[in-house]
């Protein structure tokens, strides 16, 4: 298949950009000292993530537990699931601790923690579990130097349970844009998860593991002494909110989404395709930065960026590219018949890499020859 033949909308890797960019986070990784544990969330294919072990990472980072058990399947086994426990969870949790995966988990709080540690104490589960630690007020934690940080470590310890280690996420990057405010909230992040194991230490309890990580801050960080591993998962795509933020160049965004031109609005300035929320996704997170892409950035099948011009509306399965707002009009009066006729194929670039994917039960992978390969994305909690 070429992208002349394949149905759209599809979603399309362009695998020397994702290779480039995975090269570039690991070689990065390498030289501040510290292990890359990818985070699989942002692709959910085992092809992708193979690249990224190649490359030099360890273990891996999941988000749901349908990640882990397809990943585990594939033969990855150090796998660390980055949500808060649920209670529910520990059962298929311990089915995959007993076919030799080395899942570990994550609690911010003391009854999570009693939950697993009573858990533990019932059936021998023999997990490893992290705190995560709150160090910039973007989501869920416990703050590094709140007396909740050594109950949690001593409930877990005391009870049997492996305490090993420490996570952060540094999620409130996403709303930065300059080096120095990047480079500040790098240090923030890694300053307070190493003040976390600190404290347990201090307190006569391990810690292992002190693992931060955001593609910004990864990208941004100027050191990451007392940091062990890293985790970071957008950058193997990239996307138009990352390119907001400063992490990437437009040319750096490997996912697009192949679409094909299927009408017009001559008078209201509109091209029509048939890619729209459902192919893109209904994520706007461009909307609050300092450049909005509507629903993505319209671009020709080489891959170069049309100038001016946005997805500005996406209905179910029609996207509506126009002029963006405040872009220069055109000298004469355009015929978008003439420019973009019927059957025009265009690539679109997402807003989130992680949430357009989301849309697809595989993406197709174009190499520098034109020459494309289905790899299978999985779905599911």
């Amino acid at each position: 298949m070429t992208l002349a033949t394949l149905d759209t909308p599809a979603a399309l890797i362009d695998q020397a950009r994702m290779e480039r960019n995975i090269a570039r986070m690991q070689q990065r990784m390498n030289a501040l000292g510290v292990n890359l544990r990818p985070h699989v969330k942002t692709a959910k294919c085992i092809e992708v993530a193979r690249a990224q072990t190649a490359a030099g990472a360890s273990g891996i980072t999941v988000s749901t537990l349908k990640e882990a058990e397809e990943f585990f399947r594939a033969g990855y086994t150090d796998i660390l699931y980055a949500v808060g426990m649920a209670p529910s969870k520990l059962m298929r949790a311990l089915a995959l601790r007993s076919q030799g995966c080395a899942l570990k988990l994550v609690v911010d709080n003391a009854d999570a923690a009693h939950a697993v540690a009573q858990f533990e104490h019932a059936h021998k589960a023999g997990f490893e579990v992290l705190i995560e630690v709150d160090t910039d007020g973007h989501r869920a934690g416990i703050r590094p130097q709140q007396d909740a940080l050594l109950a949690v470590g001593r409930l877990l310890h005391e009870h049997g349970v492996k305490l090993a280690g420490v996570m952060t996420h540094a999620g409130a990057s996403y709303e930065l844009h300059s080096p120095e405010a990047l480079a500040a909230m790098a240090e923030q992040e890694r300053a307070g998860c190493v003040l976390a194991a600190q404290r347990l230490r201090a307190a006569g309890l391990p810690c292992g593991i002190v693992s931060v990580g955001s593609t910004p801050t990864a990208l941004a960080a100027r050191k990451l002494d007392g940091v062990t591993e890293v985790r970071a998962g957008v950058y193997v795509f990239f996307d138009l909110v990352m390119h907001n933020v400063g992490a990437c160049a437009l040319d750096e965004i490997a996912l697009s989404v192949l679409a094909t031109v299927i009408g017009h609005q001559q008078e209201k300035g509109w091209v029509l395709v048939d890619a729209g929320w459902m192919a893109m996704s209904r994520d706007r997170g461009t909307a609050g930065q300092q450049h909005d892409y509507g629903y993505g950035l319209p671009c020709t099948l080489d891959g170069t960026p049309l100038d001016g011009w946005i997805m500005s509306g996406a209905n179910q399965e029609h996207g509506i590219l126009s002029r963006a707002p405040g872009a220069a009009a055109p000298a004469e009066a355009e015929d978008l018949r003439a420019r973009f006729p019927i059957g025009t194929r265009l690539r679109i670039l997402p807003n989130h890499a992680c949430a357009t994917g989301a849309q697809f039960p595989e993406y197709f992978a174009v190499s520098e020859t034109g020459a494309t390969a289905a790899w299978k994305r999985f779905y599911g909690w």
